[in-house]
């Protein structure tokens, strides 16, 4: 049986899913009773009470018909109303005398028991009236004096007030959920805030976070700040070794430099000089790596066009073919702006470096924004676009070696960035310029 339809009904949110599992029950439990047990013991109440009324007014009827004329039923019937509680109307007047089809409210559910046990109980009935706005039922019998009107209070055929108990369970139902509400709600504000901690967490900021809650879930709030604690460990100790091994090497390089500036000019002193100069863009990058790796500064709220146009005014400036196509919308995200500035230069560089033009263009919706850097380069084969994400990669010929200074760690510095937001980056086709099309994607 394929439920998926009931699953696309089902809420998402835990607060809905939770309150339809405590609303489906007591539902459910308010039909049955109310249908299955309520309605039959009305239903039988009134019944019983019917049948008890019956016998009163076959004795009335017999009265009235066993009379030899109408002066003698008329005081027979006189004699009998007061000590049973009728009013009597012999003969009926006109417009009872002559009304045909029942007369009941339409919310009247009793009154469709009561007409039908008068039907089959009482052969000479011609007319019941229930629409008494006074709260009492008519009967006319046929008789052979003519029409006979009786009168009694509704009180005497039906259960009064039978709403009562409805109303009484609707009212401690709602009471009883609202009451379950509030606690469920208390209940589940620690999976909110932990929730919250962690999202914040995989954006890059550390909120404060307070293990609270049912045992359950103090369980997983102590499971999750012992991960955020490993992680930020593993983190503080990439950045250590890294920028202590780069540190490191600056003084080797730093006096090799100085050998070669004493040593007489030639060929061989400048093939030293420019593997001096990679190792330094070497260290440098491997600096790079390592900040971007850690979390630096606090995340402030930047309006995104502004600061996309600053980004390709300065890479233009600095003589790269760089053009800002469009920017759809206004808004603000909360980012890092130094390094997300980074991870856009990686970018907009790798375009121009491996390509003659790139175009940058920024588009905004509710849930997010994205940024599009197009190049017209030989772009990066499908099968090894995520192997150009990973940190040290050189792909050739997609991305020739010999086009430009770099160790492979810009797409990866970028990468890391964007994860470091709870954004990523997608790696296609560009259809405009038929060269590599990179998607920076972050949350609001």
């Amino acid at each position: 049986m394929n439920l998926l339809w009931l699953k696309q009904m089902m809420p998402r949110g835990l607060y809905g899913r939770a309150a339809l599992i405590l609303v489906l029950p007591v539902v459910t439990i308010q039909l049955v009773v109310s249908v299955v047990f309520i309605q039959r013991h009305f239903e039988r109440v009134t019944r019983q009470m019917t049948q008890s009324m019956v016998h009163e007014i076959d004795l009335l009827d017999r009265a009235a018909r066993t009379a030899p004329d109408l002066a003698t039923a008329r005081a027979r019937l006189a004699d009998l109303d007061s000590v049973l509680g009728f009013t009597v109307s012999y003969p009926a007047p006109a417009v009872l005398a002559n009304a045909r089809g029942d007369q009941r409210s339409f919310l009247d559910l009793t009154g469709i028991v009561v007409i039908a046990t008068l039907r089959a109980t009482l052969e000479n009935v011609r007319y019941i009236d229930l629409n008494d706005g006074n709260d009492q039922v008519t009967v006319v019998l046929e008789t052979p004096h003519g029409a006979l009107a009786l009168s009694f209070p509704r009180n005497r055929v039906s259960a009064s007030n039978p709403h009562q108990l409805l109303v009484l369970m609707m009212f401690v139902s709602v009471l009883m959920t609202l009451v379950a509400y509030l606690f469920l709600r208390n209940q589940l504000r620690p999976i909110r805030r932990l929730a919250a901690a962690a999202e914040a967490f995989g954006k890059g900021r550390n909120v404060s976070y307070r293990v609270s809650g049912a045992s359950e879930v103090r369980s997983a709030g102590s499971a999750f700040l012992d991960m955020r604690n490993r992680i930020e460990r593993q983190i503080e100790q990439r950045t250590l070794m890294l920028s202590g091994v780069s540190h490191d090497l600056r003084t080797p390089l730093t006096r090799l430099r100085l050998g070669l500036s004493m040593l007489d000019e030639g060929p061989e002193v400048e093939a030293m000089e420019r593997d001096v100069d990679e190792m330094n863009r070497l260290v440098d990058a491997f600096l790079d790596f390592a900040r971007e790796g850690a979390t630096q500064g606090e995340p402030e709220l930047v309006e995104i066009c502004p600061f996309v146009r600053a980004v390709v005014a300065d890479c233009a400036r600095a003589g790269q073919d760089v053009t800002l196509r469009n920017c759809d919308g206004q808004g603000a995200a909360t980012f890092r702006p130094d390094a997300l500035r980074r991870a856009l230069e990686n970018l907009i560089g790798n375009a121009v470096r491996y390509g003659n033009h790139c175009d940058v263009s920024v588009s905004i919706s509710q849930k997010g924004w994205r940024i599009v850097v197009e190049d017209d380069g030989p772009g990066i084969p499908p099968d090894r676009r995520d192997e150009a994400q990973r940190p040290f990669t050189r792909l050739d010929p997609a991305r020739n070696q010999d086009r430009g200074p770099g160790v492979g760690l810009g797409l990866s510095i970028a990468v890391d960035i964007l994860r470091s937001h709870g954004g990523s980056l997608k790696l296609g086709d560009s259809e405009k310029l038929g060269g590599l099309r990179a998607e920076m994607i972050l949350p609001r």
